[in-house]
């Protein structure tokens, strides 16, 4: 597997197609709201895009919330490879990411069945009740890098 961040039109367009394929298509979030503002250029934000064997698997984008700490979003890891570690190696590669720009702290808007996987990655839970996202609940997570 390879972790590249996506520093070309065309490495961010296979990392979009990751992430309609997960959210638009298989968790039905209406395709206008996957698409922003962040989406319209590789210099946007900062977006990963994770390969297998030069096939798109996976993708993550994240962006400064606020000085010195980074937003890690639209995690998403195309179904046959979810299990198998590329989501945490993904997670680990944009927070070095962030860290190696001086950002000291990591917040996620996590979906609430993720929750516990990104517990695992050292996440705490902020939120003291679940909020909608895209009609899917959702609690704000932060890490320390």
């Amino acid at each position: 597997m390879d972790y590249i961040r996506a520093t070309t039109n065309d490495l961010l367009e296979e990392a979009i197609a990751v992430r309609f394929e997960v959210f638009v298509d298989e968790q039905k979030v209406p395709a206008e709201l996957e698409r922003d503002e962040y989406d319209d250029s590789p210099e946007a934000c900062r977006h990963f895009v994770v390969k297998d064997n030069g096939k798109a698997v996976g993708a993550g984008r994240w962006k400064e919330y606020e000085p010195g700490v980074a937003k890690l979003q639209r995690i998403a890891v195309l179904q046959p490879y979810r299990g198998l570690g590329v989501g945490k190696k993904l997670i680990e590669a944009m927070e070095q990411d962030a860290r190696e720009l001086g950002y000291a702290a990591a917040v996620l808007g996590a979906q609430c069945t993720a929750e516990g996987f990104y517990k695992k990655l050292g996440y705490e839970t902020e939120s003291s009740e679940p909020f909608l996202d895209a009609n899917i609940p959702h609690v704000n997570m932060r890490k320390t890098l």
